[in-house]
């Protein structure tokens, strides 16, 4: 049993300090509002990542022109553009702290993730 307990955490601790020290930390996207309801789910083909303070976002499918918006937890933008897709984005985000990521689709679906900026 002992033994049994004993890998487990191993397997735990080697987890933990591989994630903390990976850089480009993905970004969950999750789907805030459905404007084709019983359309397909897209959150798969928006793929933001964080490094540090450079916010990048790659598009793994065509989905025409996607409005993008950054702002903070409490809803101050930060940033706002439109990109043509598959092209990628860069962004910087300058201050620390917890962001909203919003992704508006040509038929209106919106997506979201939340990230945290640390030094």
């Amino acid at each position: 049993m002992f033994c049994f307990i004993l890998s487990g955490a191993f397997s735990y601790a080697y987890g933990a300090a591989r994630t903390g020290n990976e850089k480009g930390k993905g970004i969950t996207i999750e789907v805030k509002e459905k404007a084709n309801h019983g359309g397909l789910d897209k959150s798969n083909s928006i793929r933001p990542f964080l490094n540090d303070h450079l916010l990048i976002v790659v598009f793994s499918e065509n989905l025409g022109q996607v409005s993008i918006e950054v702002a903070t937890a409490t809803g101050t933008p930060v940033e706002y553009l439109s990109t043509q897709t598959p092209n990628g984005v860069n962004l910087y985000v300058p201050h620390t702290g917890d962001y909203i990521i919003t992704f508006t689709l040509p038929n209106g679906d919106e997506y979201y993730g939340e990230f945290t900026v640390t030094d």
